[in-house]
C-alpha cells in the first residue's frame, strides 16, 4: 500500500533575540507611534558607535578559534593544585568558549582527574569575561569598568577555587559528580584540547573556513543581542523614572550592592545584552557598586553558565557555585563602589 499522506512541514525556528526585537518594535509602533523612529534610531546609532569594538572582538575570537590557541588552556590544569587554581582563574576569563563548549571541556578535564577546585575557578571566571565582552564593555561603560570586571572575574575564580580546595573534605564537595563524566558535546569538543597552535592559520583551508564561520556566527550573535539591548535601553530611558532607580539601587553602602547581586543573579540572560542595560540604569541613578555586583552575579548565574555546572555536578555543589557567585559579586561591588 502506498502512503499518500502529505509530510508535515515544520515552520522554521525563529531566534528568540531577533523575535524579541521585532516584537518590541511592533509594540512601540502600536503603543507610541511617534517614538518608533526615535527608538530604532537610538539603537542603530548605538550600534554604529560600538561597531569598531564589535569588529575587533569578532576578528580576535575568530583568530583564537582558527589558530587553535585554545589548546593553551589545557596547560592551566597541569601541576600543583594551587598553580592550577591561579592559572584556571586567569585563563577562564580569556577563553572564548560558547556555553555549550564549556560542558564537554570541563567533563573531559574531570574525566582525566583535574581537581574540582581548579574546575570551579575556571567555571566562575569563564562566563564573566572574554575578549569580546571586554571590548563591548569598554566601549559602552568605559575602560575602567571593563578592567574592574576583568579583575572581578579573576577574583571570583580565586575565591571559588581556594574556597573549594579548603572545603574539599566537607560533605558539600564529597563525591561531587552526578555521573562519571563522558567526553563529547554539541560544539564538537571531543577531549581536552591537544596539539600546538597554528598561528599562520590562513595557510590551511580548514582553518580559513573555521575563521570565516566563527567570524560570521559571532558577528550575528553580538548583533542580535546588542540590538535588543539598545532597543530596551531606549524604552527604559523613556519610561522608567530616574527617581525609582536611584531610590532602589542608588546611594552608598552595602544595601544597593547586595540588592544588585540578588536582582542580577536570577534576572540575567545574556552578558552582552546586559551592558547597554546597565548603562541605562547608571544614567538613571544606579550606584556604581550595584552595577558591578549586578553584572558579576548575573554573569555567573546566567542560564548558559549555570546549565554547564548543573549538568555535571550534584545539587549541593551547584548551590556552592551560586553561593560563590553572590558572595563574589557583593565583594566586587563593594570594592568597585569604593574605587568609583
Amino acid at each position: 500500500m502506498v502512503d499518500t499522506t502529505t509530510p508535515t512541514r515544520r515552520l522554521p525556528r525563529i531566534d528568540r533575540a531577533w523575535a524579541a526585537s521585532a516584537v518590541l518594535l511592533v509594540l512601540v509602533a502600536i503603543g507610541e507611534r511617534g517614538q518608533f523612529l526615535p527608538t530604532l534610531g537610538f539603537a542603530l546609532e548605538a550600534l554604529r558607535g560600538t561597531a569598531p569594538f564589535i569588529v575587533f572582538a569578532v576578528l580576535a575570537v575568530a583568530f583564537v578559534k582558527a589558530s587553535g590557541a585554545e589548546t593553551l588552556l589545557a596547560k592551566a590544569f597541569e601541576g600543583r593544585e594551587i598553580r592550577m587554581i591561579v592559572f584556571a582563574a586567569l585563563l577562564g576569563g580569556l577563553s572564548p568558549f560558547c556555553s555549550c563548549q564549556v560542558i564537554p571541556f570541563i567533563a573531559a578535564l574531570l574525566a582525566v582527574g583535574a581537581p574540582l577546585s581548579a574546575v570551579m575557578a575556571f567555571w566562575l571566571a569563564s562566563p564573566l569575561m572574554d575578549p569580546a565582552m571586554f571590548l563591548i564593555t569598554s566601549g559602552t561603560l568605559g575602560w575602567d569598568f571593563a578592567i574592574g570586571k576583568a579583575l572581578a572575574a579573576v577574583g571570583m575564580g580565586l575565591l571559588g577555587g581556594f574556597g573549594t580546595m579548603a572545603l574539599k573534605g566537607s560533605v558539600v564537595f564529597a563525591d561531587p559528580l552526578r555521573v562519571a563524566p563522558k567526553v563529547g558535546g554539541c560544539c564538537g569538543v571531543k577531549a581536552p584540547f591537544r596539539g600546538r597552535p597554528v598561528w599562520r592559520f590562513w595557510q590551511e583551508s580548514a582553518r580559513r573556513e573555521t575563521f570565516r564561520d566563527e567570524a560570521v556566527s559571532n558577528a550575528l550573535f553580538l548583533l542580535k543581542w546588542l540590538l535588543l539591548a539598545y532597543l530596551l535601553e531606549a524604552v527604559m530611558l523613556r519610561h522608567i523614572p530616574a527617581e525609582a532607580i536611584a531610590g532602589l539601587l542608588g546611594g552608598s553602602g552595602p544595601w544597593p550592592v547586595l540588592l544588585g547581586a540578588l536582582v542580577g543573579a536570577p534576572a540575567y540572560l545574556n552578558g552582552y545584552a546586559a551592558v547597554p542595560l546597565v548603562d541605562a540604569l547608571l544614567s538613571q541613578g544606579m550606584a556604581p557598586g550595584a552595577a558591578m555586583s549586578f553584572v558579576v552575579a548575573g554573569g555567573v548565574s546566567s542560564i548558559p553558565a549555570a546549565v554547564a555546572v548543573w549538568a555535571l555536578v550534584k545539587p549541593r555543589v551547584f548551590a556552592a557555585y551560586l553561593g560563590y557567585a553572590v558572595l563574589g559579586a557583593v565583594i566586587a561591588g563593594l570594592c568597585w563602589g569604593l574605587w568609583a
